[in-house]
This record gives C-alpha cells, sequence and structure tokens, in this order.
C-alpha cells in the first residue's frame, strides 16, 4: 500500500452486539451510551486526542496513528462490541472520478495476479448509485493494476468502502470482537475467586457478558497465594473490565479451615468448605448490594461438583449463584484461558489444597449435611468476613508491594547478581549482560536447575510477578538467594 497524504484519519468503525440491535429503542439507547462511555473512559486513558463518536447503529473511534495498535487491542476486548472495521477516511470524496483514484493509491499494487471485487455501501445523496461506484473503480483497478480479474463470487481480494455524502472510508481490515453486552448494563456480581482455570475463566464470561464482576479471594494458602490471586485478578480487569472500578476482598479462612478439621467429618469436609465460602461471599455481596455470585463449579468436575452436591452447597445461600462452566469440558475450560492470556497464570499459581477429604462423599445427604452444619461453630465465619480487607482493584499493585516482605533491590551495581527475566517469551529483553530468561511459567522447574551459590533477582513490568514467584520460591522451596529487581523510575 501506498504513503498516504495527510488528510487521511485513523479510524475504527464499531459494530454492536446483535443482542443489543434487537432491543427496544430505551434499552438499546441505554447501552450504546454505555458502551460509548466505557469507550471514553478506557481511551482516554492511551491518549486524550482520540475521539469517539457515538450513532444509533454503530460507534466510529478516531485515533492518533502513533497509538493505533493499542487502541486496536482496547477495542478487541471491550464487551459489547461485534465487529471492528479498521478504516482510512477521506473527505471531499464528492466525485466518482475522485473515488476511484484514491482507491487505485490504496490497493491496485495488493490486487498482483489476484480475483477481486468492489462492494460498496452509500448513504447520502448522490448522482450516482452504489453499483456505479462499484462498476467505475472495479474497471478502473483492472485496467490500472495487475490483477487477474474481477471475481463476483469468490475473489481474492474485496475491496470494501463505504461513503457517507462526502466522506469516503476504506475499510482495509476487519476484526472479530468480543461480543456481549456493554459493562454497567447488567448489574453486579460477586466472583469466588481462586486464580486456577475455572473461577478465572468464569469471571471473564460475566465480564463479556456486561456484569460488572467483583472478586472474592478465601486465602488458604499463605501470601503467595494471595499476591498471585489478585495479580490474575488485576490482569482480568485491566483487560477486559477496566471500564469500571470493581474490589477486591480478601477473607482469612485459615481459622475457617481449623474449625472444619475439629468439626466435620472427612468424607463432607470439601462439601462443607463450599458451602462456608457460599456464606461468607452472601455475606459481603449483602454489604455490596450485590444480587448474584458466581462459580467457577463444572459439574462432576471433582468430588464436590455432582448435582447432589452442588445442591448441598447451594442451600445455604439466598443469592443468585451463576455457574457459567457447569457443563463445560476441562480442555475448553483451558482453551478458553489460553484465548484470553490467564493459562500461564493458572498453572504457575503455587498450589494449596485447603482440605484434604478421605473418601469425599459424592452423594451426600441432606439430613446427614444438616446435622454435620450443627457442629461448625459459625463465630469463627461471623470473623473471617469482619476481618476481610476490601481493596480497589486499582490500589492491587500498591498493595501488593506492601504486602510481600521479599527484598526489593533498585541498583544492580549494589551487588553481584543475576537477573531472571520472569515475562512470556514474547516480551523478555536483555536488561543487562548478566540476564537470564526464564518465563514466569517455566520458573518454578527451571530454577531448581541453577546454580545455588548465586544470587539472583526476578524482574518484570511492574514488579506483582515477581514478588509472587520470590515469595514463591522462599515459602515453597527454601530459597534464600532470591529477591526482586524494581529499576527506580
Amino acid at each position: 500500500m501506498k504513503n498516504l497524504k495527510a488528510h487521511t484519519v485513523q479510524k475504527f468503525i464499531l459494530k454492536l452486539f446483535p443482542e443489543i440491535m434487537i432491543k427496544g429503542p430505551s434499552a438499546k439507547r441505554q447501552m450504546v451510551g454505555q458502551l460509548y462511555n466505557n469507550l471514553l473512559t478506557i481511551l482516554q486513558r492511551i491518549d486524550t486526542n482520540i475521539k469517539v463518536k457515538k450513532f444509533s447503529d454503530k460507534i466510529e473511534v478516531l485515533t492518533p496513528e502513533d497509538v493505533l495498535p493499542e487502541v486496536r487491542q482496547r477495542l478487541l476486548d471491550t464487551p459489547g462490541i461485534e465487529q471492528i472495521l479498521e478504516v482510512l477516511q477521506f473527505d471531499d470524496m464528492d466525485t466518482i472520478d475522485k473515488i476511484k483514484t484514491k482507491i487505485r493509491e490504496l490497493v491496485a499494487d495488493s490486487l498482483t495476479d489476484k480475483t477481486f471485487v468492489v462492494r460498496v455501501k452509500r448513504t447520502g445523496k448522490h448522482d450516482f448509485s452504489s453499483i456505479d461506484i462499484e462498476r467505475t473503480v472495479g474497471g478502473h483497478l483492472l485496467a490500472n493494476s495487475k490483477a487477474k480479474n474481477v471475481s463476483l463470487k469468490n475473489p481474492d481480494v474485496i475491496v470494501q468502502m463505504e461513503l457517507i455524502q462526502n466522506q469516503l472510508n476504506f475499510i482495509s481490515t476487519k476484526y472479530k470482537g468480543l461480543s456481549g453486552f456493554p459493562i454497567g448494563t447488567q448489574g453486579d456480581i460477586l466472583s469466588l475467586m481462586s486464580g486456577g482455570f475455572d473461577s478465572t475463566v468464569a469471571s471473564y464470561l460475566t465480564m463479556k457478558r456486561g456484569i460488572k464482576t467483583h472478586f472474592i479471594f478465601f486465602n488458604l494458602g499463605g501470601m503467595a497465594h494471595e499476591i498471585g490471586v489478585k495479580q490474575v485478578a488485576l490482569y482480568l480487569w485491566n483487560k477486559f473490565g477496566s471500564s469500571h472500578k470493581v474490589k477486591f476482598v480478601s477473607v482469612a479462612f485459615d481459622d475457617v479451615l481449623t474449625e472444619i478439621f475439629r468439626a466435620t467429618p472427612p468424607t463432607y469436609m470439601g462439601v462443607m468448605l463450599k458451602r462456608l465460602m457460599l456464606q461468607a461471599a452472601e455475606k459481603v455481596a449483602n454489604d455490596m448490594e450485590i444480587d448474584a455470585l458466581v462459580t467457577g463449579e463444572s459439574v462432576a468436575q471433582v468430588s464436590s461438583q455432582t448435582l447432589r452436591n452442588l445442591a448441598l452447597i447451594d442451600e445455604v445461600s439466598n443469592k443468585l449463584i451463576l455457574r457459567p462452566l457447569a457443563t463445560m469440558n476441562k480442555p475448553d475450560i483451558m482453551n478458553i484461558a489460553n484465548e484470553i492470556g490467564t493459562r500461564h497464570f493458572a498453572e504457575s499459581m503455587p498450589e494449596y489444597c485447603g482440605v484434604i477429604s478421605q473418601n469425599p462423599i459424592t452423594h451426600g445427604s441432606h439430613k446427614r449435611m444438616e446435622k454435620v452444619a450443627q457442629k461448625f461453630n459459625y463465630d469463627v465465619l461471623d470473623t473471617a468476613v469482619k476481618n476481610a480487607q476490601h481493596l480497589s482493584i486499582d490500589e492491587i499493585v500498591d498493595d501488593i508491594t506492601n504486602l510481600a516482605p521479599v527484598e526489593v533491590v533498585n541498583d544492580l551495581d549494589s551487588g553481584d547478581f543475576t537477573v531472571i527475566d520472569i515475562r512470556p517469551e514474547e516480551e523478555c529483553i536483555a536488561l543487562t549482560c548478566n540476564t537470564l530468561k526464564i518465563p514466569f511459567h517455566k520458573l518454578k522447574t527451571e530454577f531448581d536447575k541453577l546454580p545455588k551459590d548465586k544470587e539472583y533477582l526476578l524482574y518484570c513490568d511492574k514488579g506483582i510477578m515477581s514478588q509472587l514467584h520470590a515469595q514463591y520460591l522462599q515459602d515453597a522451596k527454601g530459597c534464600e538467594n532470591i529477591r526482586v529487581y524494581r529499576p527506580e523510575s
């Protein structure tokens, strides 16, 4: 494609999720308005020069060229958008001659040895029709390029454009959007978050459906586990839901676990733990005026998730409980995690088994469960909820820094260090001549192979994953030769 003149405008045309378009006028207007506001919030953080324009059936985004890739990715991750058209906009295109000349400049070189077809959508008053444009532009391209021929049915290239009055929008690329409803149109939900595959995918699906998703975490595994879950919750929010502020609630469940061991038969411990988590989540949701909970449970994936046991778990709560993964297979869940970027987080999450049941019951008894529940001291649960930590999701970075006791090094000259860059492979770059590249999802196995007599610094962009994994290596493996590298900004 040839260089374009200065009057070219980089633009995206956003087609709305079809379920928005079939709503009544009032609901449709509200949803389009919400998506517009969400995009303003998200895109203004990138560049205040980005312009967002709202129409009844679409939204347009005009962006400076230097932030084009970041804007494109944000649009791909925003719920409510069905299709994204990347467009070059040209004004004063008031004649077919101007149109055909501009289109030839744009596409002639790309048509060599290919068949093509021209498709035009026209709006406004003109002395010519859409078919006139298609025929004239098609003939002009055929005569002024090395294209094979015009093919109306199976072309190699579709030359697509929209003419709105005298404004020509040349569609260079089409992308599939996230679909779903705009966040803020479907209410709030509280997600029971463990940081593994299931809870992260379930949270993503509620966000995609337009539900403002808050997070609650029941800490059974110590500080490293909490840091890890906060990190993946922050990732999900930042990628898919940052148009709205949400809460992250952390509940220390170690005393609850102790009471479970005291009062609960081993076969019922798994079900009892899930019941107590729902009860605690309900108390928190009531305080937050939230009507529904979401979990990552899938029917029969583990012993506590048979239909009978799920019924035993649900009977302790009056909240609506959503289980978007209920009928999904584990490979499908893992595929979604891979697509949305949470697979590595889940795989590297420290494994903590809160309750190890001996011969866990798979078809619990309602009467037996009632008797088991009566032996539990619920004052312990009330205390755990009372002492829960409530944190705004955007405060997590500072909170993790304060939580983690792992020493932070700002200056590489202060010692003889080997820096380990733990970012994903595609992001790794050499920081010093003494840098190793070990992506975080490989660190637990690869670190054991390194010399034990050296001092290591873990590095990542914001210091969150490096704090998590340094803490894990210290707690789980007793590694005292590990610290965090965070350059002074």
